[in-house]
């Protein structure tokens, strides 16, 4: 009798669970939970995994369920609860590991520690661990730039964040940043002195804010004198110019970057296709 009534809560939950995602529209691969019930049955188990990530019922670097665990749930084929983790695993948002398991990818990791950090030593390798400089951390009410990028309403209050990233003694990089204070209500020069981590790892810890995809804009400018400064280098010195949005779950823009790099002996590098 217990075994009916187990299986029946499962079949129920997996009813609603499914049936939640039906006559929804797609937001975009890993950028949306919700897809129409008539899309393949991998992308549909995709969706609610991935709404499983988003309303936090599995952390950053936690073990998920095993697929036969997720196939009873949801009653489906371990096959499609596979090909479904695959999916997300290729976004970044699930790690699996022989033997142990899928994990809920996290910055804490080294390979996703400069994952939207896109600088590389001229020479070739791997860019060493560089160490930053907090120089201003401030609320101030959002320009309308900074508020159409964050999707808030105008005059809405940010946080500004103004560092710098050092190899070594000398700064490479200038980061000014842009967070929507209504997420970030505890960040301040404090916490921000104490952390010693990757910056994304405090938003995943503090904040439950995990950073999953950015969009990037790059051109080439002149230092600003003030800007030169900073960075040691003559007004007028070429630099690299980032304005990067990054997005959580949802969708949802968190950060705007505008990131001034050095590239005397780095370049940047992505990977297309």
């Amino acid at each position: 009798m217990a075994g009916t009534r187990h299986r029946q809560t499962v079949s129920a939950a997996s009813a609603r669970e499914r049936a939640s995602l039906r006559g929804s529209r797609p937001r975009g691969g890993e950028r949306g939970a919700a897809l129409p019930s008539f899309s393949p049955l991998y992308l549909q188990i995709k969706a609610l995994l991935l709404r499983s990530l988003q309303v936090g019922e599995w952390q950053p670097g936690q073990l998920i369920p095993s697929e036969q665990e997720l196939a009873r749930r949801f009653e489906v084929s371990q096959g499609t609860v596979r090909k479904a983790i695959e999916e997300l695993a290729l976004a970044n948002l699930l790690v699996r590991r022989q033997g142990r398991g899928t994990f809920v990818a996290s910055h804490a990791e080294e390979g996703t520690r400069y994952r939207f950090l896109r600088l590389t030593p001229d020479g070739g390798g791997v860019l060493p661990r560089l160490s930053r400089r907090f120089l201003d951390c401030r609320r101030l009410r959002a320009t309308p730039e900074v508020a159409r990028a964050l999707e808030l309403a105008a005059g809405e209050t940010v946080i500004e964040l103004r560092r710098l990233l050092l190899e070594g003694e000398r700064p490479i990089v200038l980061d000014d940043l842009w967070l929507p204070a209504a997420r970030f209500a505890r960040l301040d020069a404090a916490l921000l002195a104490r952390w010693q981590g990757p910056l994304y790892r405090l938003f995943e810890l503090e904040f439950s804010l995990r950073m999953i995809r950015a969009e990037e804009r790059i051109r080439a400018v002149a230092a600003a004198p003030a800007e030169a400064a900073l960075l040691g280098v003559a007004p007028a010195s070429p630099l690299l110019l980032v304005e990067r949005r990054s997005f959580t779950y949802g969708d949802q823009p968190v950060e705007l970057r505008r990131g001034l790099y050095l590239t005397d002996r780095h370049h940047y590098r992505n990977e297309v296709g």
